[in-house]
């Protein structure tokens, strides 16, 4: 157990640093010898962890996926409480703190590499799924609630997170701060508009 937890640990490191390195100059331009030198450590010790850059670059898409997930991570949620979870849920979504998670340069170079690779694409398909099939459970829950008024869960869930890939995409191309803070409370403001909130 020991021996499992160090190799992850050791794995987790080598990630991490691999994400530091496709950060700064790009997966293109990354490779277990870059990665190897800013870690201070002989390529042949990441060799031994991964087999090679494809396998580590799964690997990467799945630390930079793993980062969407901690939207919905909240201590507690009580029954009586679903409207405020709903309200934080769509605030999160909408929110600097959600786009800071990873670097946008860089998950758009991992979302690019599912065009060319079905594994990739698959992972990201897991992931939204997974993301939308949440949203739409706290809809349920809410309009079973009599919190929110809505036909179908699902497509609202569906249509909001269509609503936030395409706002955080075009968000990444506006540099004035202003511009940006305004565009992404109009969004969040569609958000509630649709759910009638």
């Amino acid at each position: 157990m020991g021996r499992n937890s160090l190799k992850d640990e050791r794995r987790k490191e080598i990630i991490q640093k691999y994400y530091l390195v496709a950060k700064k100059i790009g997966i293109e331009n990354s490779s277990i010898a870059k990665i190897a030198s800013e870690m201070d450590i002989n390529p042949s010790l990441i060799i031994h962890y991964f087999k090679n850059k494809e396998e580590l670059t799964y690997a990467l898409v799945d630390f930079i996926l793993e980062k969407y997930l901690i939207i919905y991570k909240r201590q507690h949620v009580e029954e009586d409480d679903l409207k405020g979870y709903l309200i934080e849920l769509i605030d999160k979504l909408f929110s600097k703190k959600w786009n800071a998670l990873f670097n946008d340069s860089l998950f758009y170079s991992c979302y690019a590499l599912g065009f060319r690779n079905k594994k990739i694409k698959g992972k990201f398909k897991r992931l939204h799924d997974a993301l939308r099939m949440h949203l739409s459970d706290v809809l349920i829950k809410c309009k079973n609630g009599g919190i929110i008024k809505i036909d179908s869960p699902e497509k609202i869930a569906d249509l909001i997170y269509v609503l936030v890939d395409g706002a955080y995409y075009y968000l990444s191309l506006i540099t004035e701060r202003e511009e940006y803070e305004i565009k992404l409370k109009d969004y969040k403001q569609y958000a509630f508009a649709i759910l009638e909130i």
